[in-house]
Order: C-alpha cells, then sequence, then structure tokens
C-alpha cells in the first residue's frame, strides 16, 4: 500500500503551523546570540579605553576599606549596610563614564539591560566576563565565576555573614537608579561563604519618571 500522506493534498486545508513557530524561535534565538556577541566585543573594545590598576593592588585596597568599617561600627550587619551604601554613591557616578565611553543606545528591555550591565559594565570596570540568568521583564541575575574584589580574601568565622560583595549591589542600584530604574539588589551567593559562584539578585522595583523643571517658573 502507499505510504501515508502527512498532510491532505486539499488546498483548502490549514496545516499545522509547528515548524514554521520553531523556525522563529531559531531565529530570535540566534538573533539573541547575536547581541551577547555583540555587547561582549563592546565590554572588551571599552575595557581597553579606561586606565587599569593590578588586580592584587585593587583586592589589597578594597580589603582595607572593609576592615576599616568593621572596626568603625563593630558590627557585621552594620558594615553590610555601609558597603551597600558606598556602592550606591560610587554607582551614580560610574553610569556616566559608562555611557560615554561604551556609547549605548537605550535598551528595550529589562533583560537587556541585563545583559549591558553584565557583559558591558562588569567588563570596563572589574575586567570579568559576567553571565546572566533567569532574567524576566522585572528580575535578573548575574553569575561571578571571577570576583576581584574577593581576591585574597577569606573570612573569618565571626565575620561568616559580612556580604563582602555588597559594594557590588550598591553600585548596581545607583548606577540603574540614574537610568529611571529603582531596583532592590541582593547578594545571593558567594564565593567566599564557600558558594561556587557570587550571584546577586536583581529585581526591578518601579520604572521612574524623569522630571523637567521650567526655568521660568
Amino acid at each position: 500500500p502507499p505510504p501515508p500522506m502527512l498532510y491532505p493534498s486539499s488546498p483548502n486545508t490549514r496545516r499545522p503551523q509547528g515548524p514554521l513557530r520553531g523556525t522563529k524561535i531559531t531565529h530570535m534565538a540566534s538573533e539573541a546570540e547575536r547581541k551577547k556577541v555583540a555587547l561582549r566585543r563592546l565590554g572588551d573594545a571599552t575595557f581597553s579605553k579606561v586606565d587599569k590598576v593590578s588586580a592584587e593592588l585593587f583586592s589589597l585596597t578594597y580589603g582595607a576599606v572593609v576592615t576599616q568599617l568593621l572596626k568603625d561600627y563593630e558590627d557585621v550587619a552594620a558594615a553590610n549596610v555601609q558597603l551597600e551604601k558606598m556602592g550606591y554613591n560610587m554607582g551614580v557616578r560610574m553610569v556616566d563614564e559608562l555611557l560615554a565611553k561604551a556609547s549605548l543606545a537605550q535598551c528595550a528591555s529589562f533583560s537587556e539591560t541585563a545583559e549591558v550591565v553584565a557583559k558591558v559594565g562588569f567588563k570596563m570596570f572589574l575586567g570579568v566576563n559576567v553571565e546572566v540568568a533567569a532574567a524576566t521583564s522585572s528580575e535578573f541575575r548575574l553569575l561571578l565565576s571571577e570576583n576581584p574584589l574577593a581576591e585574597f580574601v577569606e573570612l573569618p568565622e565571626e565575620c561568616s555573614k559580612l556580604e563582602y560583595s555588597g559594594l557590588l549591589c550598591g553600585v548596581l542600584r545607583g548606577a540603574l537608579e540614574m537610568v529611571q530604574m529603582r531596583v532592590e539588589c541582593s547578594l545571593l551567593r558567594d564565593t567566599l561563604w564557600g558558594d561556587e559562584v557570587t550571584e546577586i539578585r536583581v529585581l526591578l522595583k518601579e520604572r521612574l519618571v524623569e522630571e523637567f523643571v521650567d526655568d521660568d517658573e
């Protein structure tokens, strides 16, 4: 007997569109990959434009700052708060340098913002490659397999709850606020806590509206 036909031969019969949808999904995925590659190249190019300091000097200097905070406040939780605030103050200034040197266009979505932060921002200022995970319209996570802040560092038992890299959470909060996004950042995992990677969660709380004041009023 002749083999069965997969689809009726009548031109009036509508055929399933599964393969076409699959092709579209594949095209969208490949487009997203091309954007990631382009951002990674932009990050490398931008990193080449900035002045460099040795990783050892950077790590030791930051370590001295954290140590001084612990001495001043004599409390790990209070030191965590101050590290985040310090990072926030840095972030509100760093974003201008990033936008100027990277010549970035406005992001179309929050997930695209995540890729720019990971592929361009972290590369430019820390010289590391960061991966984005679980990106949605209101949340993303950043995974750092390398963390220059934590080089040559080992936390003593009494500081086991110290958010040593909490500065990065503050930087992200400050920088994103300057581009009209109020976010909440939290350190979920840290290599200094025994985790394999450092993981930062960024949650979008509100899109801010920039208000212009008329000088004549």
